[in-house]
């Protein structure tokens, strides 16, 4: 049996580990392991909770860092949602925009070449919880298409003009989702 090199959780540290997985595959595994620390995450988090002891408002900090990385001032929600394989539950702080009672978020990533993962989530799982200020409630999340996807995206990049740099960033149709509440 090879010996590989594996992460161990518990410890914090790599080790030695007899298996009949080859060692190309553990060295994979240990590297994601390793790398689970994703300083996105951890930063969302921060945000996440500071959304919640302030009644839905960001301050100092995360408002500042918010605002270089989406925009400054721009709406908040935190969506909780159901991941689309695994059914572990994950918690997205999203900006947004309103369309009569429902709330538009888009699945930017940025511009990024692939959607974002809370996107997949929605569509295979679309109930979801909703946080808005000290509010909280149920809803379900529906992709739109066609003329009114387009309608939505322009009204909530007239307002957030980042998503428009998004769309020419990449080659794939930017996914908007209305969230509708749950009566």
């Amino acid at each position: 049996m090879p010996a590989a090199l594996a992460y161990n959780k518990q410890t914090d540290k790599p080790s030695w580990k007899r298996s009949s997985i080859s060692s190309k595959k553990f060295s994979r595994s240990y590297e994601k392991e390793k790398n689970m620390a994703d300083p996105m995450a951890e930063f969302n988090k921060k945000v996440i909770d500071e959304f919640r002891s302030n009644g839905g408002k960001l301050s100092g900090q995360f408002a500042a860092r918010l605002g270089e990385k989406l925009l400054a001032g721009a709406p908040m929600i935190i969506v909780t949602h159901k991941g689309a394989k695994s059914g572990t539950t994950y918690t997205s702080p999203l900006v947004y925009s309103k369309d009569g009672d429902r709330y538009v978020i888009i699945a930017s990533k940025g511009g990024a070449p692939e959607n974002p993962s809370w996107y997949h989530n929605l569509v295979a799982h679309p109930e979801v919880t909703v946080e808005i200020g000290s509010e909280k409630f149920k809803a379900k999340a529906r992709e739109v298409k066609g003329e009114e996807r387009d309608r939505l995206f322009n009204a909530q990049a007239k307002i957030m003009p980042q998503f428009n740099e998004y769309q020419k960033k990449t080659s794939r149709k930017i996914p908007v989702i209305v969230l509708e509440r749950v009566k």
